[in-house]
């Protein structure tokens, strides 16, 4: 069979190598893909939100299945469009996407139903938003609505950073209409567990959990990025913990979907919040989490491609899906200047001896070689009997990648390692 993979990070990276292994696939196409992804798969040009286009590929090349991992064209309905086409998807449909192109959405869907989350207002003015602000307490969070690059959550220390923030969203535009309406809501403390999930709407399997490390240096100081790197599995993240996620949070989630007649079918990424009142959600993702994805799946035992269509056909039921015991973990090697401004182009060497280790995210082929393209650049990952020999295997891995202004954090796992042994 012909699949289509939609987008071009190392998220797509790792699904892309994953469905690679799959006797059932007889051609693997990428659009847009990536300089690393062309090692794994046909890259194909054009853009994922242009669903004219990638509809008019699709068909044209005889596709027989599509996995839509970005957020962007899932909310834009890029699933719908494929299938009224004739094209089974991996992916949710737009009205089901919904639960992460929309927080107001997703708080009114959790408070409907009574699935524990962080307390919070919603305001579609500014005024009273900055009112609001003036009497809440501190730290406190605020949120634009909908799609931000994952960058429209700002956890402000002040009620001054918090008005900046509502400020730079609701009159400065800063992530355009998706920031027109704010959600606030309360400061939650407790250690962060990322939990992605096989659904088809009615049956639920957790994958690993992770945990990812967001700030840009060591010691979880500096900025905001995508990801740094990631482990597998959480130590937080402990059976009981894991036994009321199912049934407060899992469970309750796709039930309420499916009574709002919006059937979630695909990966639904729980982001969540162990506090002292039990595991709460800090928000929704309708995909694959990035860098998460890149420790998940290589602990996957269970044929990705089978799993895949189980959570389109209906049939997650019947289908075995099993993981690893070992530990997973993944380094980002990012430009310098990353989150910020920072230079592209720059050659990378990536000897044959680690590459099936290595997840390429930020970088494109130009006269021949890899080079630099964007602030993550790769993803190096192991696994490994123990969390301590994963990490260990992992930075060695990193050690024999080189570019220019390579940068990584130095104590991936350094928090996970900590927790495993009090």
């Amino acid at each position: 069979m012909k699949v289509l993979v939609i987008g071009g990070g190392g998220r797509e990276h790792a699904v892309v190598k994953a469905l690679k292994t799959s006797p059932e696939i007889t051609e693997l196409y990428c659009l847009p893909g990536n300089g690393g992804i062309a090692m794994d798969a046909t890259c194909v040009a054009g853009n994922p939100l242009d669903l004219d286009a990638v509809c008019a590929f699709a068909k044209a090349h005889e596709i027989g299945y599509a996995v839509v991992t970005p957020d962007d064209p899932l909310a834009a309905g890029l699933v719908d469009r494929l299938e009224a086409i004739g094209i089974p998807c991996f992916g949710p449909r737009q009205n089901a996407a919904v639960i992460e192109s929309s927080k107001v959405f997703a708080k009114h869907l959790m408070a409907k139903y009574g699935i524990p989350t962080a307390r919070c207002e919603v305001f579609d003015n500014y005024d009273s938003a900055v009112a609001y602000l003036k009497e809440a307490p501190a730290p406190i969070v605020v949120k634009a609505d909908g799609l931000a690059l994952g960058k429209g959550v700002i956890i402000a220390e002040t009620r001054e950073q918090a008005i900046e923030a509502v400020s730079d969203m609701m009159l400065s535009h800063r992530f355009g209409a998706s920031g027109d309406r704010v959600v606030i809501e309360e400061f939650l403390e407790g250690p962060e567990v990322s939990v992605l999930a096989f659904t088809d709407g009615k049956t639920l399997v957790p994958m690993v959990a992770s945990m990812d490390h967001k700030r840009a240096l060591d010691g979880d100081k500096g900025l905001n990025t995508g990801g740094m790197g990631v482990i597998a599995p959480n130590p937080f993240y402990t059976e009981d913990v894991a036994k009321a996620c199912m049934e407060t949070i899992f469970l309750p989630t796709i039930r309420a979907m499916e009574k709002e007649g919006r059937p979630f079918r695909g990966c639904l990424y729980f982001g969540l919040m162990i506090t002292k009142d039990g595991p709460k959600v800090i928000e929704y993702n309708c995909r694959f989490g990035d860098p998460e994805t890149q420790v998940v799946l290589p602990l996957l035992k269970s044929d990705l491609f089978t799993v895949m269509r189980a959570t389109t056909f209906g049939t997650l039921d019947t289908t075995e899906v099993t993981f690893s015991r070992d530990a997973a973990c993944c380094v980002v090697l990012a430009s310098q200047g990353y989150p910020g401004s920072y230079e592209k182009g720059k050659v990378i060497d990536i000897p044959q001896s680690v590459r099936d280790h290595v997840y390429v995210a930020g970088a494109a082929l130009k006269d021949g070689a890899l080079v630099t393209s964007g602030g993550r650049v790769l993803g190096c990952t192991a696994t490994a009997p123990t969390l301590k020999e994963a990490v260990d295997a992992a930075y060695e891995i990193a050690s024999h990648i080189t570019f220019e202004g390579a940068h990584m954090r130095h104590d991936i796992g350094a928090r996970a390692l900590r927790a495993a042994r009090e």
